[in-house]
């Protein structure tokens, strides 16, 4: 029996793993981008006649992508040229305040220790243990599987007689008190604290739970020989192999549903698509909003404007820079953390922001090198327009951080700066919120949309969806979603034999995958 098709709304990470996955198993695929090319946030951008990433720039959690590549029928050498990074990142305070964290962790404490003494190297292992603690207790039932409601139905994936797991995940606590148990210097506490923001959050709100995003990035950072799109580009590739198709420049007007079913898409050109699932690879509240049309708009909840994460001021900049020995990844600290996160509360970039300079390539010392340059900004771009005066007051803004804490850039280097009013325009409905909802309070992690919605046949990934953000997140996002879509036709075809007369058998997918 010929399989009937998905469609994919948006080529970014989610989507794409969705495609390389389906297609894998035999499922027609079709997905539709309203970009030119894929990648969604993983971008890039001409500056002078060069391309600059223009999105996330961390790669963790390699077994992630092992595995998905492995489960649609290659290995991801032959695909990805990835180079494990010794040095994780670089920090500073002031010029004379520098710290390097590396991925032996044993290393990190030798260097914590010099920098702030044998207190605070104890204070650094005592964390790690209880990141590593809180990573193994949600690896599997969490991050690795559908989405689930706290605390009884994660309570008995855990396991009914680990009841200790559950309190050592530390929900009710916020992340910036519990690093205080482990770090009395400030500026420790000040660098633990930034994890929250790789999912948009603020330290001051977010639960001690996130300190596992510590754990993930120990275990290694890899640099990937192109940059973050050669694994969007690589996802494609292996799509396309497995016999997906790709449509670009194809803006999807609605999600067609007929009695609580999905059966299709109609593009903004009035083409239609049929489709026994869909699944939509943007931010969910795209859907909520009913931007997909209004009978979409029941699939899910549209999100509040209070509950978005933080959004970016992000410089793509060509410059020689001096004064400073910038690695790969590089984060220039705030005298005023609190005051930073109360400025972006209050829907104001800072006035003296915390940097973080992510130096892509490896060009000579001496000549222009390629950055990318991000501040935490507010998810306010659908109702703020940041015109030239406040773009200059927050580029020189940016300028006089880096110079206070060692780095300078030439005058007048050319450069991009992407807001979050661009943002807002490129991901409809979030406000350029990047990581879809805010992980604040201790039930933010149970709030963010699942694989499946409220409407047969339409399911979510990407970044916005559970398990979170960030790249290896998206990439299981879009795992989960396409398990869902072929448990869902099992199901379904399960169902069909049952109810006819006779008892008709069908190949399952796992048969036609292999037939």
């Amino acid at each position: 029996m010929k399989e009937s098709q998905t469609v994919i709304i948006g080529a970014g990470i989610g989507g794409l793993v969705s495609a390389a996955l389906l297609s894998a198993r035999g499922i027609p695929v079709t997905v539709l981008e309203k970009e030119k090319a894929a990648g969604g946030k993983v971008r890039q951008l001409d500056v002078d006649g060069s391309s600059i990433d223009a999105g996330p720039t961390v790669f963790t959690m390699r077994g992630v992508i092992d595995d998905i590549f492995q489960a649609s029928g290659v290995r991801t050498d032959d695909y990805l040229k990835l180079n494990r990074a010794d040095l994780l990142a670089r920090h500073a305070w002031n010029r004379d305040e520098r710290l390097d964290l590396f991925a032996d962790t044993a290393k990190s404490a030798d260097a914590i220790g010099q920098f702030a003494g044998a207190e605070a190297a104890t204070g650094f292992c005592n964390f790690s243990n209880e990141a590593k603690r809180i990573f193994d207790i949600l690896d599997q039932p969490l991050l690795n599987n559908s989405k689930v409601s706290w605390p009884l139905p994660l309570m008995w994936r855990i396991g009914l007689w680990r009841a200790g797991d559950l309190r050592a995940i530390r929900p009710y606590e916020s992340l910036w008190k519990v690093l205080g148990e482990h770090f009395h210097d400030q500026r420790l506490r000040q660098l633990f604290g930034r994890y929250t923001t790789y999912c948009g959050s603020s330290p001051f709100q977010a639960p001690a739970t996130l300190m596992l995003i510590a754990h993930v990035e120990s275990q290694g950072v890899w640099k990937i020989e192109g940059g973050m799109s050669a694994l969007a580009n690589a996802l494609e590739s292996i799509a396309r192999k497995n016999g997906a198709r790709f449509r670009y420049g194809a803006k999807v007007l609605q999600i067609l549903i007929s009695r609580k079913q999905t059966r299709g898409v109609r593009l903004e050109t009035g083409e239609d698509f049929e489709a026994q699932s869909v699944i939509c690879n943007a931010d969910p509240s795209a859907l909520g909003s009913g931007l997909f049309g209004a009978a979409a708009g029941k699939a899910t909840r549209p999100m509040p404007s209070s509950r978005r994460s933080l959004s970016a001021m992000v410089w793509l900049a060509k410059s020689k820079t001096k004064g400073f020995p910038l690695d790969h990844h590089n984060v220039f600290f705030s005298s005023n953390y609190r005051k930073e996160f109360a400025d972006i509360k209050s829907g104001t970039p800072p006035e003296n922001p915390t940097a973080y300079v992510c130096r892509l390539g490896s060009e000579e010392p001496d000549t222009q090198q390629r950055l990318q340059i991000i501040v935490n900004a507010p998810a306010n771009g659908d109702t703020k327009i940041y015109a030239p005066k406040e773009r200059e007051r927050c580029t020189s803004n940016m300028l006089r951080s880096l110079e206070k804490r060692g780095l300078s850039l030439e005058p007048d280097f050319p450069h991009k700066l992407v807001t979050p009013t661009d943002f807002s325009t490129l991901f409809p409905a979030t406000g350029g919120a990047l990581y879809g909802r805010a992980s604040h309070g201790w039930a933010a992690s149970f709030l963010r949309p699942g694989s499946r919605t409220r409407i047969r046949g339409l399911y979510c990934a990407g970044g916005a969806t559970h398990p979170g953000a960030g790249v290896p997140m998206a990439a299981l996002s879009g795992r989960l979603a396409s398990e869902a879509v072929l448990s869902d036709r099992i199901s379904m075809r399960w169902f069909h034999r049952r109810a006819i007369a006779g008892g008709m058998s069908m190949r399952s997918a796992m048969t036609n995958a292999t037939g």
